[in-house]
């Protein structure tokens, strides 16, 4: 497997998602591993040196410590003492590909050439990473500023082989100088020198690596959101012309094209979202007695183009702010080559996870909307004064002996009303800290756990649009199985009904809803999708 170059300037989304889940290996572009080796070289010659001017994290404390002088026979230990005292994370360990992600993050923002620590680290923390070397990561306690502070200092007790640190290595947890040693990595004990440490912790890697993650999965969920209104819309017999290009190109929102776009490939040839099956009537169809054409249906069919666009343009907005962070120096102080061909060391706050906050509370809020409007349709799917003539609750015959989905219909409600507890924004919130030394602070990293949990909860809304989809088209298919359905909703429906028991009355719910699940979250609809009309845009 081909290893990915990391140079701190072109890491991508799709590439950092390789690297967390299918262990794909990195290494140091060239230019930048010259860059970083030429800097260490000047600082040492330079720098190291008892009357060398006061540089944060050089030469004095961290943090409302900034004024406290570090004498340099003190500088390793004090290095050591920062990785110790800053292990203070706390809950649960982070996944493994969490952990991975941010391990990459960390290294290709070293290759930026900015940090100042040595090559000896950057290369330790690489094989770690290649040789599958997972620190326990407690995944509470980072504000997000200064960067991900715990966090990365609980990567970085393993890098230096700490005693009391624990690692996963081959899936087992155990301590940090035996996952080095089985893993080939000496010495298993590894000193820190001036700089080194917080270049090390000083950054927003654990946000930027899960934030990367959760864009990747819910680009794939969106589309699949698609996939499976295109079926709802097969499903009540919809009306296809609020999908016509000429309407969203007077739009002009790019999300919208390509949503409408979407809906068009999958039902391109349909005969049940058609008039002439429209004035099928169906037995369960009280409130139409008679045919009248539809002339437009209930917005979370109409409108599916203008809102799952919108949310693709959040998700697309961002992915950019994404990008540019995954290929930032994000520690303190950065070191710069002036006019003069000398160093120059700048403090700052490029640690600060503001832009990281925004982008992922923006995605929440796009997949809560994605939930909301998915719950809406399922729920029409259920609604005898809404779903055109299926049976009431879907319930097969005969129906009240036969109740139907009426509660699984009730679920997806619930957990949609769930997710938009976790819509107020993150980044609106800010504690002061360290002796108000941080006295504003992004909490990116709660943006992107509640951006994470947000997406955990969407397969279960959408899964259950895709099982009543399917059972609305089934229950029909005696008076409208004449009628085709479209060229990526018809294998659509033919994967989901070989899966899901559809013919056993209410039968047992747990034996339908599994399938329906399992077929969003795995990402079988996308691969069925694919096979008939090719990738969703």
């Amino acid at each position: 497997m081909t290893s990915i170059i990391l140079d701190g300037d072109s890491l991508t989304i799709e590439q950092t998602v390789r690297i967390a889940r299918e262990n794909v290996k990195v290494e140091i572009a060239p230019a930048a591993r010259a860059e970083i080796i030429k800097k260490r070289e000047y600082i040492e010659e330079n720098w190291l040196t008892e009357n060398a001017p006061a540089t944060y994290g050089f030469n004095t404390g961290v943090g409302k410590l900034k004024d406290y002088k570090i004498n340099q026979a003190d500088n390793e230990q004090f290095q050591l003492n920062i990785v110790l005292s800053h292990c203070s994370g706390i809950g649960e360990p982070a996944s493994e590909e969490i952990v991975r992600a941010m391990m990459a993050v960390r290294i290709n923002a070293f290759c930026v050439g900015v940090s100042g620590l040595r090559m000896e680290v950057v290369d330790r923390l690489v094989k770690m990473l290649n040789e599958g070397v997972h620190p326990v990561v407690p995944i509470q306690g980072s504000v997000g500023a200064s960067g991900d502070l715990a966090p990365l200092a609980h990567m970085v007790s393993v890098l230096i082989g700490y005693e009391d640190a624990e690692a996963y290595y081959k899936g087992e947890r155990m301590s940090a100088p035996k996952a080095l040693e089985l893993a080939g990595i000496s010495p298993v004990t590894f000193e820190l020198k001036a700089k080194d440490c917080l270049a090390l912790i000083n950054g927003n890697s654990l946000c930027a690596g899960m934030g990367a993650l959760t864009l990747f999965d819910a680009e794939q969920l969106m589309k699949t959101a698609d996939a499976i209104g295109a079926l709802s819309l097969e499903a009540v017999r919809g009306e296809q012309a609020a999908f016509d290009a000429r309407i969203h190109e007077v739009r002009k929102q790019p999300g919208q094209i390509a949503a409408a776009e979407n809906i068009r490939r999958l039902v391109e040839g349909s005969r049940r979202a058609s008039e002439s099956a429209r004035a099928v009537h169906l037995e369960d169809d009280i409130l139409h007695p008679t045919y009248h054409p539809r002339v437009q249906d209930q917005y979370s069919f109409r409108c599916l183009p203008q809102v799952h666009g919108s949310c693709r343009d959040q998700l697309d907005h961002a992915k950019t702010i994404m990008t540019r962070e995954l290929n930032a120096a994000t520690d303190n102080p950065l070191v710069f080559w002036n006019e003069n061909g000398a160093l120059e060391f700048l403090s700052g706050g490029n640690f600060h996870c503001e832009p990281i906050a925004f982008a992922m509370d923006i995605l929440t809020i796009a997949l809560i909307e994605i939930g909301n409007i998915s719950e809406r349709r399922l729920f029409a799917l259920c609604d005898t004064t809404l779903n055109y003539g299926l049976p009431p609750n879907l319930a097969g015959k005969p129906i009240g002996l036969n109740y139907g989905y009426g509660i699984i219909s009730t679920a997806a409600a619930a957990v949609a009303s769930e997710n938009k507890t976790l819509a107020f924004p993150a980044v609106a919130d800010t504690i002061p800290t360290k002796s108000s030394q941080e006295d504003h602070v992004s909490m990116a990293a709660w943006a992107c756990r509640k951006a994470q949990q947000v997406l955990d909860n969407m397969p279960k809304i959408v899964g259950v649009e895709c099982l009543l989809a399917t059972k609305a088209i089934f229950l029909t298919r005696g008076a409208l199985g004449g009628f085709k359905l479209g060229r990526g909703t018809q294998p659509l429906y033919d994967a989901l009904a070989a899966v899901i028991p559809l013919q056993d009355g209410d039968g047992y719910m747990q034996k339908q809803i599994k399938p329906a699940f399992a077929m969003v979250s795995e990402g079988k609809v996308l691969d069925v999708v694919e096979k008939a009309v090719g990738a969703l845009r």
